[in-house]
């Protein structure tokens, strides 16, 4: 199990950083093919996967990633009403055939998964995005490392006992030390090799910590979920590590926070 973890866990970062430094259309491409699985997943708990409300999901999900790829963003809003719009549609005019937790799934995932995703892509598209958009999975995936290495040495309190026993107070409280530390030294990296105009040591410490918060929040909500719905993983895509919502469930928090705390905080 280790070594299927671990050999997965090489393929995924071979393939991020090809995508990432690529970026543009490589990269946009690849959260659209990311966020049609992860959809497809949260729509397979719901059970309208193949179905009616799923197809429309994915043409809403494929709809928004065009918005995205002719720069059309002010029409986002639009979108996501023509879309809210035809799950109804369907929803009454097939009545009684789904419930409203399925057309509330549906809509739901959407946003959760392909809108939030995707803003791994808009970092990236950021005045230094090339540098900024490492500190979402710096955050997501240090934090997780930082609290689980914390939480093994002194973790006593528990965070969340009926949803995940095994994370603790002091658990969060080092990821998050952990993943401001890890942005400032990556800042101090950056900036010795590269030059980076407009923020400082402070901003990548303060946007690492804020995110590391946010992803715990959103490790928890996927966890949360599975709990809800009685299974173990999302899918059986990514050997050793589930499906997409599992690897990606604290980035899809991560990601969103990040860019609009370096909008707000860096010049």
């Amino acid at each position: 199990m280790f070594v299927t973890r671990l050999i997965s866990g090489i393929v995924l970062i071979i393939i991020a950083l090809v995508t990432i430094i690529s970026g543009n259309n490589v990269l946009l491409t690849t959260t659209l093919i990311l966020s049609l699985i992860g959809v497809f997943e949260l729509y397979r708990i719901a059970d309208v996967q193949k179905k009616a409300l799923g197809i429309a999901g994915y043409l809403a999900v494929i709809g928004y990633y065009l918005l995205l790829y002719f720069d059309l963003k002010d029409y986002i809003i639009m979108l996501a009403l023509g879309f809210l719009g035809i799950i109804m549609a369907i929803y009454v005019l097939t009545f009684p055939k789904y419930n409203s937790e399925q057309v509330m799934t549906t809509f739901f995932g959407f946003f959760y998964v392909a809108v939030m995703l995707s803003y791994v892509y808009q970092v990236r598209m950021l005045l230094n995005g090339s540098i900024l958009v490492w500190l979402i999975f710096l955050c997501s995936w240090g934090c997780d490392t930082c609290a689980y290495c914390v939480g093994m040495l002194f973790g006593k309190h528990k965070m969340a006992p009926k949803l995940s026993p095994k994370k603790s107070v002091e658990g969060a409280i080092g990821g998050i030390l952990g993943a401001a530390l890890l942005g400032a030294v990556y800042f101090a990296a950056m900036d010795h090799f590269f030059g980076i105009k407009g923020s400082s040591i402070m901003h990548f410490a303060i946007i690492c910590g804020v995110g590391a918060i946010i992803s715990q929040i959103g490790d928890l909500a996927a966890s949360a979920i599975k709990r809800n719905h009685d299974i173990k993983d999302y899918g059986k895509l990514i050997p050793g590590h589930g499906g997409v919502l599992d690897r990606f469930d604290s980035v899809i928090f991560t990601a969103p926070c990040i860019y609009f705390l370096a909008t707000m905080l860096l010049k």
